[in-house]
């Protein structure tokens, strides 16, 4: 059922029913409760503090700990997705992020592999893991492991990263070979920064993609192998833009291009903290390679390649033959505070397991879109009603801890879909499509609205996009506990951690404008 798919709401100033006279504009104050816990979740529409289900099922988190940089690899062998990821614990051991691992066939249902690869002794190269990439040896019927290395003390002469390797026969039984170090300093390159290899197969020869820095500048160089065995340096692949730094780079083939994923670290003192996921493309390696060429800054698109928002972090790809499908940690907020984003630095390191289907248009540029295996899962309908209508918005009822909502925005201006919500909220978290650019772009804001809000949330809007021609937004939005992805006319893909989404009301806003709402529908599982 769906009481509201078929209507259109005109929500616009003036037109307020006469039995909403007794109604606050702001939705605050209209109703209160004394009970711990709201019983009618039907039937009332004021603000419940829900917390997070343990553990997070199609976002998935571990029961214990956080989910750090992923590492998915598509295993012909079993038709399956291994994701391997580092494991946090807060607070961390003495030797920590050993890989942790899970195996899904559509990114929507996961069954945990537990302990992967453990970490070394605090003595050894390997005390703490960082990010690494997974391979499989057709002709050795080998799994490998190749990864980051870095020791816990390291002593003068010693490099603080290296990259290793473990081989498998099962992925399940690991070996590590105690012989192989690929040392970046044997090559001019930095012994601090020497992480995160990628590796994919081109011209009959196996590529390793490795970010380091050169003369402090940070570069992506390159070493070639025949048999995944033995490597050659090659040299530099592509020189990072300006002083940023590329963790986590993923190259690969999709149609007629090359692709590079890239998870950037940018800024300084006093300077906004830049930490998204982009990309960039070429029809061959070669042009692929150009695109940074003396910071030429050759883009894919017109918003740098940005797939994201500061909400996804440490994306890396994976192919079953017919989707290419990303996944990234979305972090944890301190004290559960949905402000505390971090504009400066660093938000909380891990956190929530997510992921997202590549779109590639016409042109080769890519965005994020629905995984099919997550959209399947949410499966039963459910009704939505429109509680109270007021001159400003509507508020619908209450949601699951789990929901997929769907709904068609017309609007020349600005809208917005908040969360977290109820009649009694003195704040309440809304992302904004806002016009920019002089109305020629929208981009989402993540705003703290209501009397006590503290308005726009720095660090957490999205790219700019398109507006639509027809001012008609496509939204699905998917909730899993307090992660939040929003998809729009397959052209924007926006992560967010909004706690307080679960057992709470929401509404759709409008500013002054005329908006019309339809097809409204909502999913759970």
């Amino acid at each position: 059922m769906k009481a509201t798919m078929n209507n259109i709401f005109s929500l616009h100033m003036g037109r307020v029913g006469v039995g909403l006279m007794l109604i606050c504009a702001t939705l605050s104050g209209c109703e209160k409760s004394d009970e711990p816990e709201q019983k009618d979740w039907d039937g009332t529409t004021t603000y419940y503090a829900s917390g997070d289900e343990k553990p997070a099922t199609t976002y998935y988190a571990p029961y214990t700990g956080f989910v750090g940089d992923p590492m998915p690899f598509f295993d012909q062998n079993t038709k399956s997705f291994k994701v391997l990821y580092l494991q946090e614990f807060r607070p961390n051991q003495a030797t920590f992020h050993p890989y942790w691992g899970l195996e899904t066939k559509d990114a929507a249902n996961y069954s945990p592999l537990s302990q992967v690869l453990p970490t070394g002794s605090s003595a050894e190269q390997d005390a703490h893991l960082g990010t690494g990439c997974v391979v499989y040896s057709e002709a050795e019927h080998l799994y490998y492991i190749y990864y980051t290395g870095e020791r816990e003390m390291p002593k003068a002469g010693e490099d603080v990263q290296v990259i290793m390797r473990a081989t498998s026969p099962d992925f399940k039984t690991w070996t590590k070979d105690p012989l192989f170090r690929l040392r970046g300093v044997v090559d001019g390159y930095s012994a601090q920064d020497f992480r995160d290899p990628c590796i994919f197969f081109a011209d009959d020869l196996w590529h390793m993609i490795i970010s380091t820095r050169v003369g402090g500048k940070g570069n992506l160089v390159e070493y070639t192998s025949p048999n995944l065995k033995d490597w050659t340096h090659v040299g530099i692949f592509m020189p990072m833009m300006w002083d940023r730094f590329y963790e986590c780079p993923d190259v690969f083939q999709m149609g007629n291009y090359w692709y590079l994923v890239y998870s950037e670290l940018s800024g300084g003192k006093g300077k906004e903290w830049g930490r998204h996921v982009q990309y960039f493309k070429g029809h061959t390696l070669a042009d692929l390679k150009a695109c940074t060429a003396g910071d030429a800054g050759i883009w894919p698109d017109d918003h740098e390649g940005f797939l994201d928002s500061r909400g996804f972090y440490a994306g890396k790809t994976a192919t079953n033959g017919t989707d290419r499908l990303i996944w990234g940690w979305c972090p944890t907020r301190e004290g559960n505070n949905n402000t505390k984003t971090n504009p400066e630095g660093e938000p909380q390191w891990a956190g929530t397991l997510v992921a997202h289907r590549l779109i590639q248009h016409e042109d080769g540029s890519l965005t994020l879109g629905e995984v099919p295996g997550i959209k399947a899962k949410y499966n039963k309908t459910k009704e939505v009603k429109a509680m109270i209508t007021t001159d400003s918005c509507t508020l619908y009822s209450r949601l699951g801890y789990q929901n997929h909502l769907s709904l068609t925005v017309e609007c020349a201006d600005k809208f917005g879909i908040s969360f977290a919500r109820g009649t009694d909220s003195k704040k309440w978290y809304t992302l904004v499509v806002n016009p920019e650019d002089g109305g020629a772009k929208r981009k989402i804001n993540f705003e703290e609205e209501g009397p006590e809000g503290q308005g726009f949330i720095k660090a957490i809007d999205s790219y700019k996009f398109n507006k639509p021609a027809d001012n008609i937004y496509h939204i699905d939005i998917y909730t899993d506990n307090s992660v939040v992805t929003m998809y729009i006319n397959d052209c924007l893909a926006y992560t967010n951690r909004i706690y307080g989404v679960a057992r709470n009301c929401w509404s759709v806003n409008n500013y002054g404008k005329a908006i019309n709402v339809s097809d409204i529908q909502l999913k759970q599982y």
